[in-house]
C-alpha cells in the first residue's frame, strides 16, 4: 500500500515537472525570481528581487494551464473543475505556494507560484539595500532584545514574510541559543536557525487557531506566525500576553494604524468584541513595508502606545533621528 502510494506520489511530481517545463523549472531554481505567475492569456510573468515584475517572454497554452492545474489539485488528493475551480496548497517542488484558477471564476485558467525565500536576508542586507533606515534597524534590535512583540504590516507582495524572517534571525542571533521557538504557517515559507525549533504549518485537521492553542503545550519561548489572518489573531493575543512575548507576526494592511483595525476585525471572528484594550497591551511596535516601482522599502515604524474609547489608539512614529530612545518610554 505504502509503495504503492510512493509511485502515484513519484508519477505525479514527474507530470507535474514535465507540465511546468524547461524554462519555469529554471525559474524555480532561480534564486533571484520569487513568483511566478501565468495569466489567462498564457503570458508567463516574474518578480524578482533585481528587477521587479517582468515579463519573462513565455507564453503557455490554456490547455497546458489547465491540466498542470489538474496535477497539482490530483498532487494534493482534491478535484480542479467548474465545481471546484481554486486549487491552493503547497508542491512537492521546492515548497512552492500555488494558487490556480479554473472557469467560472476566472475567463480562463490562470496561476501563480510563490516561492518561499531562497536567500537568509538579515537587518544588515535591509540597511545595505537601502530597504531599512539604520537607525530604524536599531530600534528593531533593541525591541528584540526587549522581547517586544512586533507585528510587520505591508500589502501583497511588500515583502512581509522575509522581513519577518530577517527579524527572526535577528532574535536568533542575539537571544539565549536554548530558547525555544514555535513557528505557525499555513507553509513553510520562514527560514530560521534557531536550535530548538518546531515548525509547524495548517491542514485540513488542525487550522490556525488550533494550532497556536497546540503550541501553548509545547513548552515555547517565542511563538511566531507567519500571517495572522482569522480568528488565531485572538489566541495569538492572549499567548503573547500570558508570558510568551517576543514574538512576531505578519499582517496584510495599507498602513501601521490600518494594521491595528485589521487585528481588530480579525479578533472578532473568534466571536468576541474587537478588544482594542488587549491589542494595544500586546503590540508593542508596527513595521510597514511598502512594495514601489523602485524596489521595497520600510516605510514606518510605529510604537503602540495604548487605547482609549475617545480616541482609538494611541501611535508614536519613530523617526530615524529618535532611535532607540524612541521605544524607552
Amino acid at each position: 500500500m505504502i509503495a504503492a502510494q510512493q509511485i502515484q506520489e513519484r508519477r505525479l511530481d514527474e507530470l507535474l515537472r514535465r507540465q511546468l517545463g524547461a524554462k519555469i523549472l529554471a525559474a524555480i531554481g532561480d534564486p533571484e525570481i520569487t513568483e511566478i505567475i501565468i495569466n489567462e492569456d498564457g503570458r508567463v510573468w516574474y518578480e524578482s528581487y533585481g528587477k521587479g515584475m517582468h515579463e519573462a517572454g513565455l507564453r503557455i497554452a490554456p490547455s497546458q494551464i489547465e491540466s498542470l492545474i489538474g496535477t497539482v489539485a490530483a498532487s494534493l488528493g482534491i478535484v480542479a473543475n467548474a465545481d471546484s475551480p481554486i486549487v491552493e496548497g503547497e508542491l512537492s517542488i521546492a515548497g512552492i505556494r500555488f494558487e490556480g484558477l479554473l472557469p467560472p471564476v476566472a475567463r480562463k485558467p490562470c496561476c501563480v507560484m510563490r516561492k518561499p525565500a531562497q536567500v537568509l536576508y538579515a537587518l544588515d542586507d535591509y540597511i545595505r539595500d537601502g530597504i531599512l533606515e539604520k537607525a530604524h534597524a536599531e530600534v528593531l534590535r533593541e525591541a528584540i532584545d526587549r522581547r517586544l512583540n512586533i507585528v510587520v504590516a505591508g500589502g501583497t507582495g511588500s515583502g512581509k514574510t522575509t522581513l519577518a524572517g530577517a527579524m527572526i534571525n535577528e532574535m536568533v542571533e542575539r537571544s539565549d541559543p536554548y530558547e525555544r521557538y514555535v513557528i505557525i504557517e499555513d507553509t513553510l515559507e520562514i527560514q530560521c536557525r534557531a536550535r530548538n525549533l518546531v515548525q509547524l504549518h495548517t491542514a485540513e485537521s488542525a487550522d490556525m487557531t488550533r494550532l497556536v492553542r497546540t503550541t501553548m503545550r509545547l513548552r515555547p519561548d517565542r511563538i511566531i506566525i507567519g500571517e495572522v489572518r482569522g480568528a488565531e489573531a485572538l489566541a495569538l493575543l492572549k499567548a503573547w500576553n500570558t508570558g510568551h512575548p517576543g514574538g512576531v507576526t505578519t499582517i496584510h494592511a495599507n498602513s501601521a494604524r490600518a494594521a491595528l483595525t485589521r487585528l481588530s476585525s480579525l479578533v472578532q471572528e473568534a466571536g468576541v468584541p474587537s478588544q482594542p484594550e488587549l491589542i494595544a497591551e500586546t503590540i508593542n511596535l508596527i513595521v510597514f513595508i511598502v512594495r514601489m516601482a523602485r524596489g521595497r522599502r520600510v516605510s514606518e515604524v510605529v510604537r503602540v502606545d495604548g487605547y482609549s474609547a475617545a480616541n482609538g489608539f494611541a501611535l508614536t512614529a519613530i523617526k530615524p533621528d529618535q532611535g532607540i530612545q524612541a521605544i524607552k518610554a
